[in-house]
């Protein structure tokens, strides 16, 4: 049996990153608001043909399209996938924000995970990276309604609020920690037996 361990690490750092700042968010400390926001998305394709030498690849999506690809040399186990494998390609992404009390601007800070199939193993593999910046509120305008942020380089950036409810609580001189987590992974799968 293939294991497709790859994308179940992928999910598995993408779902610890996540649960990991959702906690921080719903932590009973002095923070008066947060939030947690995710989307993931999943494609799935066919593969009808394959050339090993010139590495190229042509799969048929779900809605019936055909696509062509050039599949490169980070493709370590190409020569194990056959027309009719199925190709499984998952993305996700998460932002979490928490407001605290005080606090100063900090520049972002980013880690990267990932990993790939065994040799002579199915191709799989998967990535993710999260993103932290800690940033100043300077202004808020509640008849706009808007709130005004700067970073750690001291660029401003004024947005506007979708819920200006959600800035009850919030003064000028709180920080706002954003994290954002994006990940992906690819999985092939042998073709079924008829």
């Amino acid at each position: 049996m293939k294991s497709s361990r790859p994308l179940t690490t992928a999910a598995c750092v993408a779902g610890a990153m996540f649960l990991a700042s959702v906690a921080l968010a719903e932590a009973p400390a002095a923070a008066p608001k947060g939030e947690a926001m995710m989307a993931s998305v999943e494609v799935t394709a066919t593969v009808t043909k394959i050339d090993q030498k010139t590495r190229e690849v042509t799969v048929k999506m779900d809605d019936g399209q055909e696509r062509s690809f050039v599949a490169g040399e980070e493709a370590k186990n190409l020569a194990q996938v056959k027309p009719g494998d199925r190709i499984t390609v998952t993305y996700a992404e998460a932002l979490v924000y928490e407001v605290k009390k005080g606090g100063a601007a900090v520049a972002p800070a980013s880690a990267v995970a990932g990993k790939a199939a065994q040799p002579g193993m199915k191709p799989a593999g998967a990535i993710a990276r999260q993103t932290t910046v800690t940033v100043l509120i300077t202004a808020i305008d509640p008849k706009a309604p808007s709130v005004t942020f700067k970073g750690a380089g001291g660029n401003t950036q004024t947005i506007k609020v979708l819920h200006p409810e959600k800035l009850q609580g919030v003064s000028v001189g709180d920080t706002v920690e954003i994290t954002y987590t994006e990940a992906l992974a690819i999985k092939v799968e042998e073709a079924p037996r008829k």
